[in-house]
């Protein structure tokens, strides 16, 4: 928005304002009804300043007007209004409400206050208290319809369905089979079990809209719930047979066939949605990715899918994204070597396809395939240099393959990219940090560590790694305990962030407290890690419990060979028997 028109939309609402406010005024009735005196110059003075800052985008600076106007009349529900609106813009929601609620125990009955708070209450899924500002809302102004429908609404949200249909009715009544109330009272009769109810509504629709997709859908939907198959099929078939290119028709059907699993119908009814040029190319690709992701029907018809992919592929040659549906299916099945082969296919047809490069690249991370991610991700870099994504998976390889300078030299790269990003340079930092630690840096390590937390405090990662890593070096371990606890209490069913809790009260002393965690991590965890049965192992040989000690440890080895230093542990553990 240029200059002059922000200053005209300033002037409109100074306008505004003062339709409501009088500087002859010098006193304001109360909630208890009590005339109070208050200085209305300087008030109203306080409160356009407030107002014309607000629009600026000057919030704090606008807030300490609006304080001053509370302090002039602390019976002003305005002042309150425009405070609430200021704190929940910049995330404080709570005061937010509690500000709303002044507003509103100040001018009983505005509209404007109990819509605001009956809308915060929705957000925050606290279904029953925005109904009950709804109703309020709804009682002090009866004429609102469409706060009624809203209501109506809400009240079938919260399986208060017969509330919703007194409501819908009541329209029904009023204006008769209509688009709006009609269609509402239908869906809050299927969501209330009350199918025939709910068909004799559909009907009615259908015979006033016979070619209408959502109504068609609403009645077949019905006889589903009335566990009609048959008559729910049929619905979809008269549409085709009146409409048989309908793009809406055909999705429909695809939607419904997918939910009722009947996926030999499907695959006849595909590749007519493939080729159907009345279709766009981004409601195919929707269908598909609903397809990718719906485990019963990869399971049974996988390699249908995948034909029925290789069409789209046809269809749209020069397609990036397309191009991907097969990878996308191929990972989802942890196929992860032919989802590779794939995407190198993809790319050396079309080797400007970045979404190809950057599958292939968290293909290769997933399958920890650290030689072909370092040496594609350095080839996906160079060729897209702005690329935050590439030179961060480059750096992850070149690490894991001990090329440490390469990693941290890439990083410095990201982290010009990420500019003033928070998140992005979290992840720098907090790679960084690691890259620094395995180099044996360990000062300069904990100095980026802190750089991090600096940033962000409650990066659930970041203090993870932390912990850990000062537990091994046996420093600071008290501030590590501090950080792991915070991590498990904020995600208490992570055994990664348990496992490293373990391990810092372990370091610290605390060998039963330890003990039962790591027994914990074993019995509950459905993966195997290496690492879990490490640190239980020397537990185990701390509480001289050897025999446990060394079964966990040959866990160990087993799970990961590299862990073949531990075999000196077991002898050590064995000889002390």
């Amino acid at each position: 928005m240029n200059m002059i028109n922000r200053i005209k939309e300033i002037l409109l609402l100074l306008l505004f304002v003062f339709s409501f406010i009088s500087c002859g005024k010098k006193n304001a009735p109360s909630a208890s009804g009590i005339i109070k005196e208050y200085d209305s110059v300087k008030f109203d003075y306080f409160f356009v300043e407030g107002i014309k800052l607000k629009v600026l985008g000057n919030a704090g600076e606008a807030l300490k007007f609006f304080e001053q106007c509370e302090k002039i009349n602390p019976e002003s529900g305005a002042v309150y209004y425009q405070i609430a609106q200021i704190l929940m813009a910049n995330g404080d929601i709570n005061g937010g409400k509690k500000y709303l609620k002044s507003a509103i125990e100040n001018e009983q009955g505005n509209n404007w206050y109990l819509l605001m708070m009956a809308a915060t209450y929705y957000q925050q899924g606290a279904l029953d208290s925005a109904i009950l500002f709804y109703e309020k809302a709804t009682t002090a102004n009866k004429s609102g319809e469409d706060m009624l429908m809203t209501l109506a609404n809400l009240y079938s949200e919260n399986k208060k369905y017969e509330k919703a249909n007194e409501i819908l009715e009541s329209f029904d009544q009023k204006y008769g089979v209509n688009q709006s109330s009609t269609v509402a009272a239908v869906k809050n009769l299927i969501l209330a079990g009350r199918y025939d109810d709910a068909e004799l509504k559909a009907l009615l629709l259908l015979k006033e809209f016979p070619d209408e997709i959502l109504y068609n859908g609403l009645l077949a939907e019905i006889y589903r719930g009335k566990g009609q198959q048959e008559k729910a099929m049929d619905v979809y078939n008269k549409l085709l047979e009146r409409n048989p290119d309908n793009a809406e028709t055909q999705l429909s059907l695809c939607d419904f066939l997918i939910e009722d699993k009947k996926y030999d119908d499907l695959f006849l009814l595909l590749n007519k949605v493939i080729l159907n040029e009345n279709i766009a190319r981004d409601e195919k690709l929707s269908l598909f990715a609903r397809m990718i992701d719906t485990k019963d029907l990869v399971n049974e018809s996988s390699e249908k899918l995948k034909l029925a992919m290789m069409i789209m592929e046809a269809m749209y040659q020069n397609d990036q994204i397309i191009q991907l549906l097969r990878p996308e299916l191929l990972s989802k099945e942890k196929n992860y070597k032919e989802a590779a082969l794939r995407l190198e296919e993809i790319i050396k047809i079309q080797p400007e396809n970045y979404f190809a490069w950057e599958k292939l690249l968290l293909v290769y991370l997933d399958v920890k395939d650290f030689k072909n991610l370092e040496k594609n991700a350095k080839e996906c870099a160079t060729k897209f240099n702005r690329s935050f994504l590439a030179k961060i998976l480059y750096a992850t390889g070149a690490v894991e393959n001990g090329n440490y300078d390469t990693s941290l030299e890439e990083l410095r790269k990201a982290a010009i990219l990420a500019g003033s990003d928070r998140d992005m340079n979290m992840q720098v930092l907090s790679m960084k940090a690691d890259v620094l630690y395995k180099m044996k840096n360990y000062e300069e390590a904990f100095k980026t560590f802190n750089e991090a937390i600096n940033i962000d405090g409650e990066d659930l990662g970041t203090l993870n790694n932390y912990a850990y890593y000062l537990a091994e070096q046996n420093v600071r371990l008290k501030e590590a305990e501090i950080m792991a606890k915070k991590v498990i209490e904020s995600d208490p069913e992570n055994y990664t962030f348990l496992d490293t809790y373990g391990w810092v009260i372990f370091k610290r002393g605390k060998i039963k407290e330890a003990e039962k965690i790591f027994r914990q991590i074993l019995e509950e965890s459905s993966e195997t890690d290496a690492e879990y049965y490490e640190h239980y192992g020397f537990v185990m040989s701390k509480r001289k419990k050897c025999r446990e000690a060394t079964a966990s440890w040959e866990s160990a080895i087993k799970a990961d060979s590299t862990k073949s230093y531990l075999n000196k542990e077991i002898e050590n553990c064995r000889s002390k028997r």
